[in-house]
């Protein structure tokens, strides 16, 4: 507290701009030690409002205030700046000469829009002094005042709004929640008839102004209340520069220590400008001006070290935060060409900065395609990765697959959400449909690698647990052989079937396809079980000759014969020849269904009844059955080829047998 106010007439009742009070007054309040952290307040009204006496009741100024014993009459001539007391951040307040005042008369209105500009122009917030009673009245003496000010806001481009704090005097009865629609209405009635160019044709008031309403009781009859009612309000002006105060938006603002020269020549333009048209050759400086501009700002991209080095690293592999870092680089690119071409036409100013923005925007496209390339074939990359290790844990396919797809698709849309730039809306769908065929054809791959890897295993599984076995039975050879065998094929083909179906589940297949890819193990296994006795029946006359020659030549109990000349060698030979046959029965056909045959009959009218008559042509012209390759009833022939009779027959004929003990 203490601190004392301080003014200065800024510019006077001709329009002339102090520039020694100015200067002495910034001196004076060390405004020029403030930077950023002011605020400018001015205030705008008709005469004789009480504008002047509100301000020193708010801010502790001691503008000039006008005498209601002496009349009511001018007090304010042109605009005059003073220094808030004790309000933080440093703040500025200009009291304007009011409106509509008989002194200039109702033709003299340059000076009022002038005024009004210029206010507009430097001010963070604006007070609108208006009576009560004017609200929702046509006549009202503020809506020249709101008409002057609008008119005069769309010649001036600013990129901050303003603030316009209508303060309403001497307020009635009526509560304010019910005179402010009323007075935003009128606001609003004004803002639409007010002539606007077109890049502003349909631009709402709250893209300029940040309207605010506040009511005051009269002065002069309730002078307690309203001194408590400006109390209140003057606290909204301490720290008015925070975001969300009553000039939070800094955008755009003058550093103090130019403030003098900024408010000097932005007074010269408006003095130059009388009537605020701007000559038509201006339009003709704006395009040269711009273009240079445009080409300077270009070729300082272009060789911008932040962007070289950014280009550099995309070569190498994908760069995070490329969209930002680049939309930075371009941001700040048009920023300064917005910055430097502020003041020139609207139009000009904004198709050239559209050739601009296409200008850089083709630069480096070709890095931001090469960014996706790498973003694209990292993501194929960790896909492939991450699915072999998801199958590894022992993921079923199909959801690893799933899983995995959707990860990584949404993590290319990241990476390309992330190297997206804010200025352009370039696609990336190609690249991403490009990622999404590489990682469905990898799949597919996989799939069918894994599959043949399946079908694989538990063919070996089968081929392990058939053959041996199989073999065994054969060699066994006796009337429960192929039962034996098929039970086995049905044993062991049942689990393989089983695991196999299990792990498939993994994969998703259709019906379909799993019945088929089933069905052919089962194929296999009962065709391991087929070749395999195919195989063995290639050696069935060494196998009879075998199974003879241990029948034979051994006992009941399986040791060797002592011949005493006192056995019945042909029952003996009858014995061992019935279980040859019956060896060869075994191997002459596959047998692996449920239906009943005669082939050992048949094998036994062929061979050994026709051995026991005596037939010893060796050239067969009677049927031959093991030179077909089934029997009657579907059998299928375990012989690969013709088995010749005539070999049998010797056999079983005992032309191989040269003496008492077997030399087979």
């Amino acid at each position: 507290m203490g601190e004392e106010s301080c003014s200065t007439q800024l510019i006077d009742g001709d329009g002339v701009f102090n520039v020694s009070g100015i200067e002495n007054f910034i001196k004076a309040t060390k405004l020029g030690e403030c930077g950023l952290s002011y605020a400018v307040v001015s205030i705008m009204g008709p005469q004789s409002s009480g504008k002047s006496t509100l301000l020193n009741h708010l801010f502790r100024t001691n503008f000039r205030e006008m005498d209601t014993f002496k009349g009511r009459f001018q007090t304010t001539k042109g605009i005059w700046m003073a220094k808030c007391v004790d309000i933080e951040p440093c703040t500025l307040v200009m009291d304007l000469e009011g409106t509509d005042g008989r002194e200039r008369g109702e033709d003299d209105t340059a000076f009022e829009k002038q005024s009004a500009l210029f206010a507009l122009a430097i001010s963070d917030i604006v007070l609108i002094n208006m009576w009560c009673h004017d609200i929702g009245r046509e006549q009202a003496a503020n809506k020249p005042l709101l008409k002057t000010v609008f008119q005069v806001m769309m010649r001036l481009f600013s990129p901050r709004r303003t603030t316009l704090l209508f303060v309403i005097r001497d307020k009635t009865r009526t509560p304010l929640e019910f005179l402010e629609p009323v007075l935003r209405e009128d606001i609003q009635k004004i803002w639409d008839t007010v002539p606007k160019p077109e890049a502003h044709k349909d631009t709402p008031l709250s893209e300029f102004f940040n309207v605010e309403v506040v009511a005051l009781s009269s002065y002069e009859e309730k002078e307690e209340q309203f001194k408590e009612q400006v109390a209140s309000l003057r606290q909204r002006f301490f720290h008015s520069i925070a975001p969300g105060g009553l000039a939070g938006d800094r955008r755009g603002v003058v550093p103090a220590s130019g403030f003098s020269f900024s408010a000097r020549q932005i007074w010269k333009i408006i003095k130059e400008n009388k009537d605020l048209d701007l000559p038509a050759h201006k339009v003709m400086v704006a395009t040269v001006r711009c273009e240079e501009i445009a080409n300077e700002k270009f070729a300082y991209l272009a060789a911008n070290e932040d962007w070289l080095h950014l280009q550099e690293a995309v070569e190498s592999g994908p760069v995070p935060g490329f969209g930002k870092k680049l939309s930075a680089i371009l941001i700040k690119c048009l920023s300064e060409y917005d910055m430097e071409t502020t003041y020139f036409d609207a139009s000009v100013r904004t198709t050239k900065r559209q050739q601009l923005k296409e200008k850089v925007l083709n630069l480096v496209h070709p890095t931001y395609q090469a960014m996706l390339g790498h973003l694209r074939s990292r993501t194929l990359d960790n896909f492939k990765h991450s699915f072999d290790k998801a199958l590894d844990r022992g993921e079923g396919f199909a959801m690893a697959s799933s899983d995995c797809t959707q990860s990584f698709m949404s993590a290319f849309d990241e990476g390309c959400a992330d190297a997206a730039i804010e200025l352009a809306n370039w696609d990336s769908s190609k690249a991403r449909d490009k990622l999404r065929r590489d990682i469905d054809a990898h799949v597919a791959s996989v799939r069918a690698a894994k599959l043949s890897d399946l079908i694989a295993h538990y063919e070996k599984q089968l081929n392990v647990a058939l053959l041996e076995p199989v073999e065994a039975l054969i060699d066994a050879a006796g009337d429960d052989t192929w039962p034996a065998i098929k039970n086995l094929l049905q044993r062991e083909t049942a689990p393989a079937i089983s695991g196999l179906s299990s792990s498939l589940s993994g994969f998703d297949l259709d019906q379909k396809t799993l019945d088929k890819m089933l069905a052919s193990l089962s194929d296999y296994a009962r065709n391991v079980v087929e070749m395999k006795a195919k195989e063995e029946a290639g050696r069935v006359l060494i196998r009879m000759k075998d199974r003879f020659s241990t029948l034979f030549s051994r006992d009941s109990d399986s040791m060797p014969r002592v011949w005493t000349g006192k056995e019945d060698i042909k029952a003996i030979t009858k014995t061992a020849r019935s279980a040859s046959l019956k060896l060869l029965s075994v191997m002459a056909a596959i047998r692996l269904d449920d239906k009943a045959d005669n082939i050992e009959n048949k094998l036994s009218l062929a061979l050994v009844d026709s051995a026991n008559n005596g037939v010893t042509n060796k050239s067969i012209t009677s049927f031959d059955p093991l030179a077909s390759s089934t029997w009657g009833r579907g059998d299928v022939c375990s012989f690969s080829g013709p088995v010749s009779l005539l070999g049998s027959r010797e056999f079983m004929s005992g032309e191989f047998v040269n003496s008492p003990k077997p030399v087979l």
